[in-house]
């Protein structure tokens, strides 16, 4: 009788380790589509896939192990019926993040975040989150475009890129404002050459407005020259307008250089995303006046 319930416990605890160490959901569809084997959190029932990138950079001469960082992944949960919700990070250097955010974009991904990790690393790192839900198979691909991006930008270059493609603009600047006041529909500020306009997005915070004088703003400023000019600037969405203003600049070629909030606790929340591009001045005030019609921003032609 012993022997019978020892023998029965047994095959219990083996029954459970079993269970313990088997997905909760078929994972041979995320393995196909993206080329590697991952791990599985029986507690957690999530399947994670990790890409280690070793000596990307050091901090003050220390090597930074893929252990302490500097690896990518994407982790997936089952959400029934072959269809998974994924979240990841991505590992990246700057002339990276343009290729692996498109990579996303391009692949029904969501860009979430892109910021640093780390003060004084070289080379530079800096760190894409998206996330996903759909078909196990479908996103598990879209993921491994994004994790071989690094890849086909290194093949042609083994060294990061220290500078944008383009040629630099001048350093004397002479925008015309009255055209790009005329795409804007609203009076800009100049200086020295340069332009700038700027769209106020009002929050509550502890029961106080908050808007454009306080840096709660869309703006977009301009230099260099009407044919050879830059933009930089800033752009405040709520969350339903991310993904679609990061569409709109990164498929006119400009560059998104990072997703973050400015507050907290404000109402309606707030992501601010930064964005730097080179060409006519026209044009790229075309492709922000373009992403600002996307959201609820209110502009004069409203």
């Amino acid at each position: 009788m012993f022997s019978r319930i020892v023998v029965c416990a047994a095959s219990v605890s083996m029954a459970a380790l079993v269970s313990a160490q088997t997905p909760a959901f078929d994972t041979s569809p995320i393995e196909k589509a993206i080329g590697m084997k991952g791990s599985y959190n029986a507690a957690e029932h999530v399947y994670k896939v990790s890409k280690p990138r070793a000596d990307l950079a050091s901090v003050d001469g220390w090597k930074l192990p893929p252990f302490l960082g500097t690896s990518s992944y994407a982790a997936f949960t089952s959400m029934g019926n072959s269809r998974v919700m994924v979240m990841g990070d991505n590992v990246l250097y700057e002339d990276e993040v343009a290729p692996a955010m498109q990579a996303a974009l391009e692949n029904g991904l969501e860009v979430t975040a892109l910021h640093n990790h780390f003060f004084f690393e070289q080379p530079r790192l800096y760190f894409m989150h998206i996330s996903g839900m759909g078909d196990a198979g479908k996103m598990a691909a879209a993921v491994r475009k994004v994790l071989d991006a690094p890849d086909g930008v290194r093949s042609g270059q083994a060294a990061p890129a220290t500078r944008y493609a383009m040629p630099p603009v001048p350093a004397e600047s002479r925008i015309s404002g009255a055209p790009l006041e005329s795409i804007f529909g609203k009076k800009g500020e100049a200086n020295n050459g340069m332009f700038k306009v700027s769209f106020g997005r009002p929050v509550k915070m502890h029961g106080v407005t908050a808007g454009d004088a306080m840096g709660v703003n869309t703006w977009a400023g301009f230099a260099g020259t009407d044919e050879q000019a830059l933009v930089d600037g800033d752009f405040a969405v709520l969350e339903k307008e991310l993904q679609p203003v990061l569409k709109l600049l990164s498929g006119a070629g400009i560059h998104i250089v990072a997703i973050h909030q400015h507050m907290t606790g404000e109402e309606p929340r707030l992501i601010f995303l930064h964005y730097w591009g080179q060409g006519k001045a026209q044009d790229l005030a075309k492709a922000v006046r373009g992403a600002i019609d996307l959201t609820s921003t209110k502009t004069a032609s409203r």
